[in-house]
């Protein structure tokens, strides 16, 4: 926790001054918003490309397949977690524990016909002992086996968002990104965004004395040899074993 009070500061203005500013910069935040709105709708229209129903999966009750992992809905999200194969749990993706981590509440995206899932490269009985430790709930599946597959043209091994169609026993795939896209999936670096101090990242525009602690070691993502959100989860009891 970072709690020094000798950290530079905003200047300090009346109600009325603070009130302008904002409106000023109210305005390029509608744009921005508007811009946003006009990039999905393209997204929306972009042409899709068939993938095999049948690619295997592993999931809780065996060997499955890309089609199944739907769970019957219309739509799939799937994050492709990355994973160091015989590797304890300190050791694994800080940035994909931070991400994949935030994904709860899932009714929502349910009502809208979408199934969120996890994908993760690595084999199913080592790896959803982690998600059970760190206390995630959503669908997980391995594609250990199938992720070459799945992201042909990409690079198995790093984090993916992939966003897939059904039609019938057919399966498309609609759109994918990755690296800073993915923090479509996060809620922690868009409230950091809103705060006088940001991400502390040495990339953003901030003022040259700004604390810059999302840049040290591993940033917000780890702690002390770990991913951070590890370390409650230690605290409460439970056990980061990932061995049978």
């Amino acid at each position: 926790m970072n709690t020094d009070t000798t950290q530079p500061m905003p200047d300090v203005v009346d109600r009325a001054a603070f009130q302008a500013e904002l409106d000023a910069l109210r305005i390029r935040e509608k744009a921005h918003t508007r811009a946003g709105d006009a990039i999905a709708a393209a997204r929306r229209r972009l042409p899709m490309v068939e993938v095999d129903a049948q690619t295997p999966l592993v999931g809780p009750d065996g060997p499955v397949t890309l089609l199944d992992a739907f769970e019957g809905r219309r739509q799939l999200v799937a994050y492709y977690m990355m994973w160091s194969t015989g590797r304890p749990a300190a050791e694994q993706c800080e940035g994909c524990t931070y991400y994949n981590g935030q994904v709860r509440e899932l009714s929502n995206l349910h009502a809208a016909g979408i199934t969120y899932a996890t994908f993760c490269q690595g084999p199913y009985e080592e790896t959803v002992r982690y998600r059970d430790f760190m206390g995630w709930t959503m669908p997980w599946y391995s594609a250990e086996e199938s992720a070459e597959t799945l992201l042909t043209g990409r690079t198995a091994g790093m984090f993916h968002l992939v966003c897939y169609l059904r039609e019938g026993d057919r399966v498309f795939e609609t759109y994918w990104t990755n690296g800073r896209g993915v923090e479509a999936l996060d809620i922690a670096y868009s409230l950091m965004d809103m705060t006088v101090y940001g991400r502390q990242e040495d990339w953003e525009d901030s003022p040259a004395d700004w604390p810059r602690a999302g840049s040290t070691n591993a940033g917000f993502f780890g702690k002390d040899g770990r991913p951070t959100a590890q370390w409650p989860r230690l605290a409460a009891g439970h056990s980061d074993t990932l061995t049978t």
